[in-house]
């Protein structure tokens, strides 16, 4: 019987509204600098693809919010580098502050429908929940804003693990914050590679959540999960 669903965050739980590159470019626009929504997106998704993963092993903790913070701070300095407009802020990092913080909020993200209802469901019918994120700390601010914080009984992330998805040393860190075996637990999230394969090499079974998938509206991903649940965990 499983006891206990671990939930990716970003892209499974909640997505962004619009792209990452209207948000970048409406941001930097109230700087004075131009550039094209489009190809902002296209270029932070190979900056971002092109970075390493989010973890700061042997980190104290104290410093773990600075080093996300400079560690997000290069991919947007890649990113408006690409498309050759980083020259033209006058001050980056205080142009990064202020976007950063936008995204420690409710604003850029929106919780897709299907999401909590099956939370509630799932919740109701005595399943543990938890995160398990390759995001950074403002994950303790934006489930809250998103009204979803209630739902988790804890929050796994890869910077203060010191190891992101698809290492096994986060799934084994989150297995032991929930005090379960991996025989009890199946992990839910869109990454085929960090999520699912993460998950299946450690021995947890696992569900890929598509959301990039046409032909399968998103509004039936979770309920279609439920049905399996109900049939085959609860």
């Amino acid at each position: 019987m499983t006891k206990i669903i671990f939930l990716d965050a970003v892209g499974t739980l909640f997505g962004v509204r619009g792209s990452v590159g209207e948000i970048y470019q409406q941001f930097a626009s109230k700087w004075g600098v131009n550039v094209s929504p489009v190809t902002l997106n296209q270029a932070f998704f190979e900056s971002f693809k092109a970075a390493p993963p989010m973890a700061f092993p042997g980190a104290e903790s104290a410093k773990i919010p600075n080093l996300e913070f400079e560690w997000w701070c290069q991919v947007a300095a890649e990113t408006y580098k690409k498309v050759g407009v980083l020259e033209q802020f006058s001050d980056f990092k205080n142009f990064f502050d202020e976007l950063y913080d936008y995204f420690a909020t409710a604003a850029p993200w929106f919780v897709y429908s299907d999401v909590k209802p099956a939370l509630t469901k799932w919740h109701e019918s005595g399943i543990k929940l938890a995160v398990l994120s390759n995001f950074d700390s403002r994950i303790h601010q934006v489930l809250p804003a998103l009204k979803l914080a209630d739902f988790f009984d804890n929050v796994t992330i890869s910077t203060e693990v010191g190891a992101a998805k698809p290492d096994q040393k986060i799934f084994t860190a989150a297995l032991q914050k929930c005090n379960c075996t991996i025989e009890e637990v199946v992990h839910i999230g869109d990454s085929f590679t960090a999520d699912y394969e993460g998950a299946i090499n450690i021995g947890i079974k696992a569900f890929w959540l598509n959301r990039n998938n046409v032909s399968q509206p998103e509004v039936n991903q979770f309920a279609t999960l439920l049905d399996y649940f109900n049939c085959y965990f609860l």
